[in-house]
């Protein structure tokens, strides 16, 4: 039951509205849960490194429910719905089993997306420790001075790009 995963567009930096909408006008029996990817990142101020969480793909919350046209019908009731994603000629369609794939290889816990940590020897990126752990080819580029990895991925109607914490440790 519920093995559906919908992308929800809605106006960028009004996901927790949303989601906060969705939770209190929403009729719970329509899905499985409602949430919206975020990443750990660093960010230098006051002379000091802090984490702190930010929306991995602004403008979208993910939905999991097998009842979407009962959601859909629901989610018309909230402000800042722009569209469901996968939509075509009246019928909505889940997201691709690749996209949720991609989901649950990095969202380690509660839908956050966790620092990485590892190294440069050459020209190759070695990952240590976290979620980019053996995904060393999705990374395009590296910040290594905002400890950001940039990695495309091809899915959500489009290749979007996305930002990840990841600290380079040492260049060799």
């Amino acid at each position: 039951m519920y093995s559906n995963w919908y992308a929800v567009q809605v106006r960028s930096g009004k996901e927790d509205k949303f989601v906060e909408w969705c939770e209190k006008k929403v009729n719970h029996q329509t899905y499985k849960d409602i949430f919206i990817p975020r990443v750990m990142m660093a960010k230098k101020y006051q002379g000091k490194w802090h984490n702190e969480k930010r929306v991995l793909f602004p403008g979208y919350v993910f939905v999991i429910t097998d009842q979407v046209e009962d959601l859909f019908q629901e989610l018309k009731k909230i402000p800042d719905l722009t569209k469901m994603l996968g939509e075509y000629k009246g019928e909505i369609f889940p997201i691709y089993s690749k996209e949720v794939q991609y989901l649950h290889k990095y969202d380690q816990e509660g839908h956050v997306v966790n620092m990485s940590t590892g190294y440069i020897e050459g020209d190759n990126i070695i990952i240590t420790d976290g979620p980019l752990m053996g995904y060393e080819g999705s990374i395009k580029k590296i910040d290594r001075h905002k400890r950001i990895a940039y990695l495309d991925i091809d899915g959500f109607e489009d290749i979007t790009s996305v930002k990840v914490g990841l600290e380079i440790i040492s260049k060799n």
